[in-house]
């Protein structure tokens, strides 16, 4: 897997093109836009890698959990045209990412654990107790905002006080985001424990719909988004200290960490056995989650989706 390069971006003969880390979004009619999901592989807030058919797990995967999450809160999904496409309705961002933690744990500067191995026991308003072990499952769920980093900017921590308080987000909205994100995550959780996986944390992403109501977005309970730890051996790997086995990208991070990588400069270039090795661990976590095989996409993306959308005329015809 590792000998294909991946989907790095895709441009296609469509309006309004905007550009974020992972996607790529054109303006379709009716309000709606095109998602479409590359391989890149985010972390320490900057893009550190390309990982072949992420950008098809993401998607897919991301699908499959907004239709079974419907029943907690309206989300952004209508379809997927292709496997690296989604067609969704357009929304207003909120300013903030949402977090959602079920353990101690984390390495970037913004995680848990990275602040409480540093003395600081007041985190995103919460107290922590002093001996409180790394990967070690919190006492309960928590909500731990941050700001939406300026590219190459890091994220700052937030308090759920400061996202209104700060005026990030009107109160009545905060509300509700914060019951859903809640709901999500158990659900997660629920479902992640059948797949015999601990989903650890998540973010979630939340916008506005043309009416004002408050609608999910973006991503979805991903190994790009979440944490997902293996359940058979979490405890015994947490008793000797040793890292949980986890089917997302945290091998990317433990590797960027373990050469001093912060973010803060061009990231270093990755062994390829990494590169290889995390598209195992999102393939694994898609089947286990689904209870579908996965049937990979053909490359280059751009070609598909080409074929697929050749400009706004031949969209509309589609409709």
């Amino acid at each position: 897997m590792s000998a294909i390069r991946g989907c790095s971006d895709v441009v296609l003969s469509l309006p309004d093109r905007r550009t974020g880390k992972v996607r790529v979004s054109y303006a379709l009619p009716d309000n709606t836009r095109l998602f479409l999901t590359t391989d890149r592989l985010s972390a320490f807030d900057r893009i550190v890698a390309v990982v072949p058919y992420k950008g098809q797990v993401l998607n897919q995967l991301s699908a499959w959990w907004f239709e079974n999450t419907r029943h907690i809160i309206r989300n952004h999904f209508i379809s997927c045209p292709d496997p690296n496409a989604t067609i969704g309705h357009a929304a207003t961002p909120l300013a903030v990412e949402v977090v959602v933690r079920g353990v101690m744990t984390g390495s970037t500067t913004t995680s848990l654990w990275r602040q409480y191995s540093n003395g600081m026991r007041h985190i995103y308003g919460y107290d922590f107790p002093d001996g409180m072990q790394k990967n070690s499952v919190l006492p309960q769920i928590i909500i731990t905002p941050t700001t939406k980093g300026d590219t190459g900017k890091h994220d700052e921590p937030l308090t759920c006080n400061d996202v209104v308080a700060r005026g990030f987000v009107d109160a009545d909205v905060w509300d509700v985001v914060q019951k859903a994100a809640l709901e999500l995550f158990a659900h997660g959780q629920r479902v992640a424990k059948k797949a015999g996986l601990l989903l650890a944390d998540t973010k979630y992403e939340f916008g506005l719909a043309s009416d004002g109501s408050v609608i999910l977005i973006d991503e979805l309970h991903t190994p790009d988004s979440s944490r997902y730890w293996e359940l058979s051996t979490y405890s015994e790997r947490l008793e000797r200290g040793e890292e949980p086995e986890s089917l997302d990208k945290e091998p990317v991070r433990l590797a960027l960490d373990a050469v001093g990588y912060n973010g803060d400069d061009a990231p270093p270039l990755l062994d390829d056995s990494i590169i290889s090795e995390t598209t195992k661990r999102y393939v694994t976590a898609f089947t286990r989650l689904t209870g579908h095989d996965f049937e990979p996409g053909e490359y280059p993306v751009q070609h598909r989706l080409e074929k697929f959308y050749k400009g706004t005329t031949s969209y509309e015809a589609r409709m």
